[in-house]
């Protein structure tokens, strides 16, 4: 395989629903390129992609698969993404590292809210966007009305290039009105057919031959003025208004395809070769720095590391993108998140599960190799005299969570390590050791997303584990002031244990003022400041413990001590055992022993009397309140409100978005335990959501009256 300049590389996503035949148009590519010999099928499970077990398995696709073709002296380096929201840190990753998204629309459906996910990550990324409809030889295909539907929601930057002659099972043909002609194929698809528009095609397919002109010119002066002189371009002058279109995402093509087929592949990897933008001529990526660092091969090395695979037989395979200069086998470079030095043993050019050696990849281009020593997915390893870190890909916050613990305890070391190098292949499984809830959490995009990952503990690394639901990290406060004293005494030969503490505590706030008085057992008292200690907590809220102890009731060596019997009791928290938070504690008088009193007596003292104060304190449980957003279609928004308000969830708005109705709520995390299953289930797969942390409230007084019923049960459970 011959090296390629950085002018000859073009990066592609391949991104769409579940089911709108991604890996199949892969198969087509690589079959009509000759990388492969043969095209294989999901239904046989010999497909380039999806070749894990547990896509096998399952029959959908898990990861991102990497291959690339070679035409027109071209290289296309492209990602096939996985359709299912679960999986969404395929396509995310992709899109950040490609230059182009080809999004796949189902013929039989039209644009699903995966088409509108996959599109919102697309404009938030600046990516180009063409549209492929698909599976046109569906009994359900209706190309017009995914067209209007299409316009409907992407608006006027829908441009069609192509249209099918007919839809259903014979469809054979499509007229193309970039080149104004038709492509027509015998029953086993391939090579086309290429003839001229038949005449009773010929006013439609000049219509919207016109519109196109009319969108390319759009984009450059030059070609406006020839429009309006003459109203019509070159082909040449088309593709470029296109390709400069595309980068600023002023036209979105459309294009039609059978994959299973095989008609109409050739002509989409045509446009792609001749149209859609090269690495050079894209929006420049910036470093950690923000500095530009320029996709060219006379500047100094630099690879980033995006994909890590795990493979039977041959370990971790690392999947990179040469940022700027070009890398070698053999290369020594140096790592530049990790300090490490690693020496690049092989090049590969990607293929699914095939790699091709090669012995050179220049800037802008992708590929992998095997057998580093320590590089992670994120990573950037650089050559000599050169510093640069990237960290451009950003994950969307999990949407579901599941304690996870080995069904033997002894396995528990070999779970987590296993955990740790699952997290490398897809960033969106999230290991959490809780020490609050005393649990290992794992963090997901759905049921679906964790299923996967239980199939692939139990099947692959043979752990045996159990999935169970996690605990909620309720928070405890109070509402107002109370006060409390108690005395720690213990005597048992020798030097005994003494220490007394008297202390009130109340709400704190931000910004509240220093205590000056206090009515106590309806006298009022001064408060003497004498120190003052403001912690933030590391679960949220603060601590404030003030000393105003006069006289030398209690010696100032003991503040410490009370102020950790403190801390221990706002670490669990006298109703629940969850954390306390924004509490304000004023020691205020005491007793000591000459000889009696110590560190532990002071500790013991300040814990109980915190204990008891607390609880006269109007004591409150908080629960974490999260920000939800629902995207789903108009026909079941009625049931997925009724499911929310059965969730407690506080429904802030609603909106209109690209064919779609976002709902807007507030909800508390012990709700959305389940949410994800429930909307699957609501809405047949055809909804999605994201979460965000928004707050901690109060929680409802049978709620908090259950919760430390319970809690009291399991202490009591403990003691026997």
């Amino acid at each position: 395989m011959r090296v390629y300049q950085t002018n000859e590389i073009k990066n592609i996503a391949l991104v769409g629903s579940a089911g709108s035949g991604k890996t199949t148009l892969a198969e087509s590519m690589l079959f009509g390129s000759g990388v492969i010999k043969r095209r294989g099928t999901v239904e046989a499970k010999n497909t380039v992609s999806d070749y894990f077990p547990v896509e096998q398995e399952y029959g959908y696709s898990v990861f991102p698969t990497v291959f690339h073709v070679e035409w027109n002296n071209k290289k296309l380096n492209i990602i096939d993404c996985p359709g299912a929201d679960d999986f969404v840190s395929g396509a995310i990753t992709a899109l950040n590292v490609t230059d182009q998204a080809v999004i796949l629309i189902n013929g039989q459906y039209g644009p699903e809210v995966g088409t509108q996910n996959n599109f919102r990550y697309t404009e938030k990324l600046k990516k180009p966007v063409i549209f492929l409809v698909n599976q046109l030889d569906s009994d359900k295909c209706d190309f017009d009305s995914i067209i209007s539907s299409m316009k409907d929601i992407y608006g006027d930057k829908c441009i069609q290039v192509q249209y099918p002659v007919q839809t259903g099972p014979g469809f054979n043909a499509l007229i193309d009105v970039l080149v104004m002609k038709k492509y027509s194929w015998d029953a086993t698809g391939g090579m086309p057919k290429i003839e001229d528009i038949p005449a009773e095609e010929m006013d439609k397919a000049l219509a919207l031959h016109k519109a196109l002109v009319e969108a390319a010119a759009e984009n450059d002066e030059q070609l406006m003025e020839k429009f309006f002189e003459s109203e019509s371009l070159t082909e040449d002058e088309l593709r470029e208004g296109i390709r400069k279109g595309l980068v600023t995402r002023s036209i979105f093509p459309v294009f039609c395809v059978c994959a299973g087929k095989d008609m109409g592949v050739r002509r989409l990897m045509e446009f792609l070769g001749n149209v859609v933008p090269f690495v050079s001529e894209m929006p420049k990526l910036h470093n950690t720095r923000g500095e530009e660092i320029e996709a060219d091969s006379k500047q100094p090395t630099s690879i980033y590391f995006f994909k890590t695979g795990l493979e039977p037989h041959i370990g971790e395979v690392s999947y990179f993108k040469v940022m700027s200069g070009s890398v070698k086998a053999g290369d020594d470079l140096t790592n530049a998140d990790r300090g490490s030095k690693e020496r690049i043993g092989q090049l590969y050019a990607c293929a699914g599960a095939n790699r091709i050696p090669v012995d050179q990849l220049n800037a802008g281009d992708i590929g992998c190799t095997v057998k580093l020593k320590d590089v992670k997915t994120g990573n950037t390893l650089n050559t000599k005299d050169c510093d640069n870190r990237f960290d451009f890909i950003k994950y969307p916050n999990s949407k579901y969570a599941r304690a996870i613990k080995a069904v033997n305890s002894q396995e528990t070391e070999k779970l987590m390590a296993a955990l740790l190098k699952m997290h490398q292949e897809d960033p969106t499984w999230v290991v959490e050791q809780s020490k609050e809830l005393r649990q290992t959490i794992v963090h997901g995009q759905g049921e679906f997303h964790l299923r996967t990952l239980k199939w692939r503990l139990e099947n692959n690394e043979k752990l045996q584990v159990k999935f169970g639901e996690p605990k909620v990290p309720y928070r405890e406060t109070i509402t107002k002031s109370a006060h409390a004293e108690y005395r720690h005494k213990k005597q048992s030969g020798g030097a005994g244990q003494f220490g007394e503490v008297h202390l009130i505590i109340e709400p704190y706030a931000e910004g509240m003022p220093d205590p000056t008085t206090y009515k106590l057992n309806g006298q009022e008292v001064k408060m003497n400041m004498k120190g003052r200690e403001e912690i933030s907590l590391e679960w949220g809220g603060k601590l404030v413990f003030i000393n105003s102890v006069v006289g030398g009731a209690i010696d100032a060596r003991f503040m410490p001590a009370i102020l950790k019997g403190i801390m221990d009791c706002m670490e669990h928290g006298p109703l629940t055992g969850s954390y306390a938070r924004d509490v304000r504690v004023i020691v205020y008088d005491g007793k000591m022993h000459p000889v009696d009193s110590n560190e532990l007596s002071f500790m013991l003292a300040a814990r109980r009397a915190f204990s008891d104060a607390f609880k006269e304190a109007g004591p409150k449980i908080l629960e974490p309140i999260y920000d939800l957003e629902v995207y789903v279609p108009d026909d079941f928004m009625g049931d997925v409100m009724s499911d929310l308000q059965g969730r407690r969830a506080l429904i802030m708005g609603m909106d209109s978005e690209a064919g779609y109705q976002k709902l807007m709520a507030k909800i508390p995390l012990k709700e959305l335990a389940n949410y994800s299953i429930s909307l699957s289930s609501l809405t047949g797969g055809r909804a999605s959501f994201t979460t965000k942390f928004a707050s901690y409230e109060l929680v409802p007084n049978e709620i908090q009256q259950e919760l430390i019923k319970t809690h009291e049960e399991e202490l009591a459970k403990e003691e026997e």
